[in-house]
């Protein structure tokens, strides 16, 4: 028989855990050694703002996998607080600093798997090493938030961005008793999304009572006979008791770069879709590497845990020599905020603009989560990217208090089998009125979009709203019109349109719009058959508000 293979893996968490126990279920002979600089191996990393905020109140439960477990079920061995600082990629072996002893030895591989995740950014701001400036990693990270709020009146905080974690710690201190502030360099909150998506949040923190500055970046943090001062470019001074900074991760890849494993342009190391650096004794997982978007085709990071879990699979098997190959990632994701669900799959409109591509149209809609005429029904705002030459489904975004996720994950798979919109007109989902409607969201997204592709409904875009010399033909009842509307718009409600068509003009390009683009649909069907030039706004009036709020 052959020697046992020695395969060492830097980092646990998700990638590096999943890849070694996967590997113990193809491999029971190989010798497998986690190295892990930190205290735990295997944790939740994302249940971190929970724990601080004391939704979950044992700090054990955020323990995946203990060393102890490795060790007894897998025979695996898991070594802490043991950081590897050099690689010699010619004599295959590492150099380990075990911190507590300051000991270095030096070990052998024959298969190396690094797993080093991601580091929150630290830009060089004044005062950023001061007493209750955070970041949030780590469980010693979330346990050190939690000793300062217990030994010391804390009223007052400051999130410094406004991406998944920033908006979950924000809910997390909220439920602590905590007036939270939170700072956003960019335009809007989650920067991932596409704008008039990220209004929906912005506004449902406004109701929770949360301050939001957006533009707005830090230039220093003072500290003060009352706390800390958060103070702006703009010269704003913001009061805190506590400071949270979220702005945002790079990839940990100082180890790679050393040992001169090659880059790619994100700065994330490059893989194959077998999960295989440069060298070819070398896999690499999880935040730290780049892989292929599955849309767009672009190298990108995605310091997602889902996508770690899977690539750590894939590099076991790699490494087992099964043919196991990374399909690549589209950056599904989710962020729970004051009982208002935000999630994403695939292509942002803003993403295809910056890459350059025309071949796309988005269409926008805001149906209920269920039934409407069942007790509870909620909105869903809802927006699909699709392909114009063949209709695939390219992204898609959604924000409401219940039902998001679930529609967001068929469309994740949507996109995963390269469906089109016509794909989504036929899809056969659960049907009962407490949990969807017998055209459920997904499927009115199909079919608003297949209407656009088929020319029933062409579509004027929000963009050129400002711009247009078109009119603007509002088909709500006038109570709704009365309330609020576009300027310079008209109203001639649904109901009477076919008894007023002498009032607009056929030389002229007409966009009419409601309040959430079922109604102006209606409305076009009519126009057009009657020989107007007319374009429906998607989306009514609901995705106005959120194009210019």
């Amino acid at each position: 028989m052959s020697e046992p293979k020695r395969v060492l893996i830097v980092g646990g968490v998700a990638g590096g855990a999943s890849c070694a126990a996967r590997l113990r279920r193809l491999d029971e002979f190989a010798e497998i050694v986690i190295f892990e600089r930190g205290p735990h191996v295997s944790f939740a990393n994302c249940g971190l703002p929970y724990y601080v905020g004391d939704v979950i109140r044992e700090e054990a439960k955020l323990l995946v996998a203990t060393p102890e477990l490795f060790r007894q079920r897998f025979r695996i061995e898991v070594r802490t607080q043991a950081e590897v600082v050099a690689i010699d990629r010619a004599a295959r072996e590492i150099e380990v600093l075990d911190h507590p002893s300051g000991e270095r030895t030096r070990e052998r591989y024959d298969a190396l798997v690094l797993s080093p995740g991601a580091a929150p950014l630290r830009p060089p701001i004044e005062g950023l090493d001061l007493p209750g400036v955070f970041s949030l990693r780590t469980i010693p990270d979330s346990r050190a938030i939690r000793d300062w709020m217990e030994q010391r009146p804390v009223r007052r905080a400051a999130i410094v961005g406004g991406g998944y974690i920033g908006l979950e710690m924000a809910e997390n201190l909220a439920r602590r008793g905590v007036a939270v502030t939170v700072v956003e360099i960019a335009d809007q909150l989650l920067p991932v999304l596409d704008p008039e998506m990220a209004v929906y949040v912005s506004q449902h923190l406004a109701k929770h009572h949360v301050q939001v500055r957006l533009g707005q970046g830090v230039a220093s943090f003072e500290q003060t006979s009352e706390g800390l001062l958060v103070r702006t470019p703009h010269g704003a001074a913001i009061p805190a008791d506590l400071v949270l900074l979220s702005a945002g991760v790079r990839p940990e890849t100082q180890l790679a770069r050393a040992a001169g494993l090659e880059l790619g342009e994100r700065g994330g190391i490059r893989v194959d879709d077998r999960m295989r650096t440069s060298d070819p004794h070398i896999w690499a997982v999880g935040d730290a590497v780049e892989t292929r978007d599955v849309v767009t085709g672009e190298e990108r990071l995605a310091p997602l845990a889902g996508p770690a879990n899977r690539q750590g699979r894939i590099a076991a098997d790699s490494i087992c020599g099964r043919p196991s190959a990374f399909r690549g990632v589209q950056a599904t994701a989710v962020c729970g905020c004051f009982g208002l669900t935000v999630a994403m799959t695939g292509a942002t409109e803003k993403t295809l603009e910056r890459l350059g591509w025309d071949d796309y149209e988005a269409v926008y809609l805001h149906p209920t989560q269920h039934a409407g005429y069942y007790p509870g029904a909620k909105p869903i705002h809802l927006k699909l990217l699709f392909r114009k030459s063949d209709g695939r489904i390219l992204g898609a975004q959604a924000a409401g208090e219940e039902g998001v996720e679930r529609r967001i994950d068929v469309l994740a798979m949507a996109i995963q089998k390269q469906a089109t919109v016509f794909d989504l007109e036929e899809t056969e989902l659960c049907y009962a009125p407490q949990y969807g409607a017998a055209k459920d969201a997904v499927n009115m997204a199909g079919m608003i979009a297949a209407n656009v592709l088929r020319g029933d409904a062409e579509q004027a875009r929000w963009s050129e709203l400002e711009a247009t010399s078109a009119l603007i033909v509002d088909v709500r009842d006038p109570h709704e019109y009365a309330r609020d509307y576009i300027d310079g718009a008209i109203n001639i409600p649904l109901d009477q349109l076919r008894d007023r068509l002498g009032e607009l003009p056929r030389d002229r390009e007409i966009w009419v719009n409601c309040a959430a683009g079922q109604r102006s649909y209606y409305a076009l069907r009519v126009l057009r058959q009657r020989g107007f030039a007319v374009r429906n706004l998607s989306g009514g009036y609901q995705t106005f508000a959120a194009w210019y709020p």
